[in-house]
């Protein structure tokens, strides 16, 4: 659909706010994709965005009627595993398994179909299925030692789920194989083999802060004149050269 010069421009410069804002400020991008909706409800484009604020805001069942709004208006079925975890969002994670099976997963990309089992795992945790979870996982994606956008949350599942059932031995290597392929900081991977290996980070700067602040409570007598001030000062209050 085709809109007029102006409002293109407007409608444009609304989801350009959206997809800058949506990581940083999920709520102000919502707003935005609002006022993007009104002006080209009939717009696919407008509704995806529409429903990825709504998604990340966690409103989602608004989420879920733009996400078959855009789709309708597309043909396309890229949003279905979104789609699915919406399902999950909602608590129905028998729905999203459902969809898991249904005709639409084929006909998504690579990328999309490990999405789809992501999603589908997350479902069997949601029912406190942990092994089916596991099965889910396990893949020739998983398997092998390439490496795509989608490696490392897909080896990170993979571990958060062997950790859920006490493998905690799988679960640290598969932590580090997901770290391994975590160029971009994806996942805190780095965090959870430091937990699972016992290490402990200490803000060295705010420890040295909170000792700063100690030390002015008590009053530390630094300079030596029992003052308690930490300088020599003139009587005016200014340092004495």
């Amino acid at each position: 659909m085709s809109l007029p010069k102006t409002l293109a421009e407007d409608v444009a410069r609304n989801l350009v706010m959206v997809a800058r804002l949506i990581d940083e400020d999920p709520e102000q991008a919502y707003a935005y994709s609002r006022i993007a909706l009104r002006l080209a409800s009939r717009v696919a484009a407008v509704r995806e965005a529409a429903g990825f604020a709504a998604y990340a805001t966690q409103k989602y069942s608004e989420a879920l009627a733009e996400f078959r709004a855009a789709k309708r208006m597309t043909g396309s079925v890229e949003l279905w595993p979104v789609m699915a975890d919406c399902e999950r969002g909602l608590g129905r994670p028998e729905r999203a398994l459902a969809m898991a099976g249904e005709p639409e997963v084929q006909k998504l990309d690579k990328a999309g179909q490990v999405e789809m089992r992501l999603v589908a795992a997350g479902a069997r945790r949601d029912m406190g299925q942990i092994d089916a979870a596991i099965v889910t996982l396990q893949s020739s994606e998983l398997a092998s030692s390439a490496v795509h956008p989608w490696t490392p949350r897909l080896r990170y599942a993979y571990a958060d789920a062997l950790l859920a059932a006490g493998r905690e031995d799988e679960a640290r290597e598969w932590f580090a194989k997901a770290l391994e392929a975590d160029k971009d900081g994806a996942t805190d991977a780095s965090d959870r083999l430091a937990e699972l290996d016992g290490v402990e980070f200490v803000d060295a700067l705010g420890e040295s802060d909170d000792e700063e602040t100690v030390e002015a409570e008590a009053g530390t007598d630094t300079d030596g004149d029992g003052d308690g001030d930490g300088d020599d000062a003139d009587e005016d209050g200014s340092a004495k050269a």
